[in-house]
């Protein structure tokens, strides 16, 4: 894993397996490497990336506090898992993550294997995105994710027998207190 640390500290992009399907990512203070993940999938530049990690307390920082009580219903109730939330991001969060909106989608996937990539990074958090090229049904296995991404990511990394379940997750944000869903996923709100 020191591997790993090296080669995101030097604005690698690594590829790994999350609870839904494969994911690409990066240190979230590295613009550099941002944008060769953007680079990588031919990905629309206001499209943003959501940051993940294998605990919320680790998110904390990136939004706004204090977070409205139905978000954190939603967290207490289905993290880690299958959601993505969208809440007003903190001056921490760069604009070239969120494609220069107010707000970031937060995601902690339930899968050993990539919480097991977060304790062993500096700063336990990833911005990230699904491993294809954008327009492409994502990776759902690894050895999908060498096809479609192999020769582009500095480092693909093994599964581990934790392996994606191939269902994207729900994305849900808020506004005036109630839930809004802008993706229907795994989970049903």
């Amino acid at each position: 894993m020191n591997k790993v640390n090296e080669i995101l500290k030097n604005g690698g992009v690594i590829a790994f397996v999350t609870d839904t399907v494969w994911g690409l990512g990066c240190l979230p203070d590295n613009e550099q490497a941002v944008k060769k993940i953007y680079n990588i999938k031919h990905r629309d530049g206001k499209k943003p990336l959501i940051l993940m990690s294998d605990e919320f307390y680790n998110l904390l920082d990136y939004v706004k506090q204090p977070i409205e009580k139905e978000a954190q219903r939603l967290i207490k109730k289905h993290f880690p898992g299958a959601l993505t939330l969208v809440l007003e991001k903190s001056d921490k969060t760069p604009d070239y993550i969120t494609s220069g909106m107010p707000t970031v989608g937060v995601r902690i996937p339930d899968n050993e294997t990539f919480a097991e990539i977060c304790r062993n990074i500096d700063g336990r958090v990833l911005a990230t995105t699904s491993a294809n090229l954008s327009g492409e049904p994502a990776a759902l296995t690894y050895e999908e994710a060498v096809k479609y991404i192999g020769d582009k990511v500095d480092l693909i990394i093994q599964s581990g027998g934790h392996e994606a379940q191939g269902r994207a997750s729900t994305v849900a944000g808020f506004k005036d207190g109630k839930v809004i869903i802008f993706r229907q996923g795994e989970i049903e709100l």
